[in-house]
């Protein structure tokens, strides 16, 4: 397979970072669309040349490369497309083995840091003398199979061609090193990580193509597509200080109360006080007030506090003296809120934008609905969640407590697709609805059962409850398929930072670099 490359661009690590398509500051289209279930990023080393175990000087870690993946794996007719990817054989030793990962749904280029022993993937490579590989998704950053993200091109968006992709990629790769063209499954052992959705992709992948790679490592993956993905937020309502948590669900509920009370001047009263008087769509007032909570997601245990624990202190202390575990109660909590957003977070969040434009959804001309360029991370993840996984992020079940409105149903996501993607669902005649049961099916969601399939999990990540750590699944590990979970967040367990910092991470990693290594040394050369 012939194969091209060059030389990255050299930019600035906050440069690369800065994605084309990011409205918000999390990287989303729209401050009221649902957070991606997304790899977080790991600064690679400052950029230069890298120096191999035997003293080789080899390219920096964020060289570019590109591979012909075939556009549709059912029709090699329709011919090829440039798919990125990033190498290194920094720790490399004849029959070690070949470490792939994906970011998944975001642009790939600046994930290069997972090409170093700054994550479990060169923790791997550095203990079993391997190359680690950045595979770029198709659809995403800038592997394209056609110049737009109009509907017609993405015809070939699917989890199954994505799953091949993994599979042609690993059979026909040369890599950029010497003896880089015998180094296929069969001629040495591959390994696959993923983290949260590229996470299930592991998953997915090796109940679809068995004894493909010799072991796998799945972190926080959402191997369980669930449509009214509530238990989002669940996780967080169990972790977050309770005063803050007593006081956002006291808030919460008065506002959905006031908010279907048909009461104008109360209902006027809260969106002014939130600045959002001229949003016309209450589902969209109270919808955005999820942000808040949405900001849990980019915690970690080497992040610190953070946006979440800002907002937190802002509800929960007044004049230096923090409330006790029942909170402040409702009228303190409401007037602290409406200051919060109005004074502080909504800059934060929407920089310069009015409050239609930031927080509105109803308007399908505007630009982000219509917008079909390449590298728009937010569209190309839109289409999977239309089509195969949900994931819509609402308010708990009556009866559950909440700290998101409850006025967010999937009926609010689904009217979405339909505006982003009219000619794929306006001749349906009702809304589209992911079709879960399929995706499920499929690929076994929580019900997979696989041999040397690694899974890590967090307590405190927003999308444990998509993952074999579900609250009331009670999945056993086996030693075949090790069930694992620390006290991180979401995809902890990647990082080595949090692991210097967090215990449980750590032993999380040390089982997985064991219990791997014990996989790997099980490999014998075959033909595939």
């Amino acid at each position: 397979m012939a194969l091209l490359w060059k030389l990255a661009s050299l930019l600035s690590f906050a440069l690369a970072i800065t994605l084309a398509d990011a409205k918000t500051r999390d990287g989303r289209l729209h401050a009221n669309l649902a957070r991606r279930p997304s790899v977080p990023l790991v600064p690679p080393p400052e950029d230069g040349p890298v120096t191999s175990r035997n003293g080789t000087q080899l390219p920096p870690y964020t060289t570019t490369y590109y591979f012909d993946q075939l556009i549709d794996h059912t029709n090699p007719s329709l011919g090829t497309f440039k798919q990125r990817f990033w190498t290194t054989y920094e720790f490399y030793e004849t029959g070690g083995p070949i470490v792939l990962f994906t970011p998944g749904e975001a642009n790939a280029q600046p994930y290069s840091g997972y090409l170093t022993n700054r994550t479990i993937n060169g923790q791997i490579a550095q203990e079993l003398n391997g190359v680690t590989i950045v595979l770029e998704h198709r659809y995403y950053g800038l592997s394209n199979p056609y110049p737009d993200l109009s509907v017609k091109s993405l015809k070939f968006h699917t989890i199954q061609q994505a799953i091949d992709d993994l599979e042609y990629f690993a059979k026909n790769v040369d890599l950029p090193m010497p003896g880089g063209d015998a180094v296929k499954p069969g001629q040495a052992p591959w390994i696959l990580i993923g983290g949260s959705y590229s996470g299930a992709l592991t998953s997915f992948t090796m109940v679809n193509k068995p004894n493909l790679f010799q072991a796998a490592y799945a972190s926080s993956a959402v191997v369980e597509s669930i449509i009214d993905y509530w238990g989002y937020f669940q996780p967080i309502l169990e972790y977050m200080p309770k005063n803050c948590s007593a006081d956002v669900q006291a808030v919460i509920a008065h506002i959905d109360s006031v908010f279907t009370s048909g009461n104008k001047r109360e209902i006027d009263s809260i969106k002014a006080l939130f600045n959002m008087s001229a949003l016309t769509h209450l589902d969209d007032a109270a919808g955005a007030l999820r942000n808040n909570l949405w900001d849990w997601q980019s915690l970690s245990p080497s992040s610190g506090g953070g946006l979440f624990f800002e907002f937190c202190d802002a509800l929960e202390v007044k004049n230096g003296v923090s409330a006790g575990p029942k909170g402040w109660g409702l009228d303190h909590a409401l007037q602290a809120w409406g200051s919060y957003w109005t004074n502080t977070y909504y800059q934060n969040l929407c920089g310069d934008e009015d409050v239609v434009s930031c927080l509105g959804t109803y308007n399908a001309s505007q630009e982000f609905w219509t917008d079909t360029s390449i590298d728009n991370a937010g569209r190309s993840w839109m289409w999977i969640v239309c089509n195969e996984v949900g994931f819509y992020q609402e308010g708990a079940p009556k009866g559950h407590p909440t700290i998101v409105t409850r006025l967010v149903q999937p009926p609010y996501d689904e009217r979405q697709c339909t505006y982003m993607f009219p000619e794929a669902f306006d001749h349906l005649g009702h809304l589209p609805v992911p079709n879960v049961a399929a995706t499920n099916k499929a690929y076994h969601g929580w019900f997979v059962q696989e041999n040397h399939l690694f899974f890590a999990n967090g307590h405190r990540d927003p999308w444990r409850e998509a993952t074999l750590a579900a609250d009331g699944t009670h999945f056993r590990s086996t030693p075949g398929q090790p069930l694992t979970i620390s006290d991180g967040f979401h995809c902890s367990d990647l990082s080595t930072a949090n692991a210097n910092v967090d215990s449980t991470v750590l032993a999380v990693q040390k089982q997985a670099l064991k219990t791997i290594a014990g996989w790997i040394a099980e490999w014998k050369p075959s033909k595939h």
